[in-house]
């Protein structure tokens, strides 16, 4: 498969998969002509990888999670760890724009809105 193709099935734009390729995730074969050829195995790893990104994990945790799958003496316990790391992760994120959220929600109620120049939104966003 050219990287069109590797693209299109995995869902990966090509600049994605030619990052993939530079960080080592994946190494197509090079034909004569130096264009990459991807086999189903490189196809399976980019579609891993996109899941694992929409998911949030790192590029390093991505590193991790894939050379726990393709060891099969793995430990679940492992895999399990790389995912609480990245849950936690997103509650800590979810927690953050919550009080965000909070915040603006309060200053936008209080902001009259209308032909006055006082604001409290901006007095929020100058003060130290």
């Amino acid at each position: 498969m050219n990287i069109g193709e590797v693209a299109k099935r995995s869902g990966l734009p090509a600049k994605t998969i030619r990052y993939y390729e530079d960080i080592g995730f994946v190494t197509p074969a090079r034909g004569d002509n130096g264009y990459r050829s991807f086999g189903e195995k490189d196809l399976h790893k980019l579609a891993f990888l996109g899941r694992a990104r929409g998911l949030g994990f790192s590029i390093e945790d991505c590193r991790t999670l894939l050379a726990l799958y393709e060891d099969q003496g793995r430990a679940s316990a492992d895999v399990k760890r790389v995912a609480q790391k990245n849950l936690n992760e997103i509650d800590r994120k979810i927690a953050d724009l919550q009080a965000m959220r909070g915040t603006l929600s309060h200053l936008v109620a209080t902001c009259a809105g209308d032909g006055r120049p006082d604001c409290p939104i901006l007095e929020d966003l100058g003060r130290r």
